[in-house]
């Protein structure tokens, strides 16, 4: 039997909102095995997704929220993949700000699953980043795809249009800081962490 097992490619470019521009390394989680992938996020450029993909059949993209670095190249990717994209529709407005002439595929809502190499992810709404701020949780692998909802140090970042402090907050101290002490966390940005060690990161924040 077939293990899924988690891949990881860090894309580069640039972060664009409220007018200001950052320079950015963006993670790409790739959930799968031999045969298949899932895709968690699209940043940048597609190339090098799809060369970490390798041939294998894409069953999903899924986006863990809208800001530009996390699916600039999430319409590409399902041109050369034939996947379908995965967005809560609360990200919608910062879609469209980028693929004002596409749409994404399936709506991702709180409990939406995914399965695949024999392993479910299931779809946590945690807003605060942003409106539709997902975050993908699969027991079997003891992880949870964070995206920008929590990182290694604590919450993700607040300061911009659409996010809000208290709001990323209670979603993360009432949806991830539930979860077993042991879980991995990998983010959108920069280096795994555990639920245990970012409890005293978020009752600092």
């Amino acid at each position: 039997m077939t293990v899924a097992r988690i891949e990881k490619t860090v894309i580069s470019g640039t972060f664009s909102l409220d007018g200001q521009h950052f320079d950015v390394d963006n993670n790409v989680w790739l959930v799968g095995d031999d045969n298949e992938v899932l895709i968690i996020d699209a940043p940048h450029d597609a190339d090098p997704i799809v060369a970490a993909i390798g041939g294998r059949r894409v069953k999903a993209i899924v986006l863990t929220h809208g800001h530009n670095d996390h699916i600039t190249a999430a319409v590409d990717l399902r041109e050369m993949t034939g996947a379908p994209i995965w967005l809560n529709p609360a990200d919608r407005m910062l879609w469209d700000v980028v693929h004002p002439a596409a749409a994404p595929d399936g709506d991702l809502a709180e409990d939406t699953q995914f399965t695949v190499a024999g392993t479910t992810l299931t779809a946590l709404h945690t807003p605060g980043h942003s409106p539709g701020s997902t975050c993908l949780l699969t027991p079997d692998l003891g992880t949870v795809f964070t995206g920008d909802t929590l990182f290694c140090g604590g919450p993700g970042a607040t300061g911009r249009s659409y996010s809000d402090k208290p709001t990323i907050l209670n979603s993360i101290r009432s949806r991830l800081l539930t979860l077993p002490g042991d879980t991995v966390v990998k983010t959108g940005h920069g280096d795994d962490t555990t639920i245990e060690a970012e409890i005293h990161n978020v009752d600092q924040a």
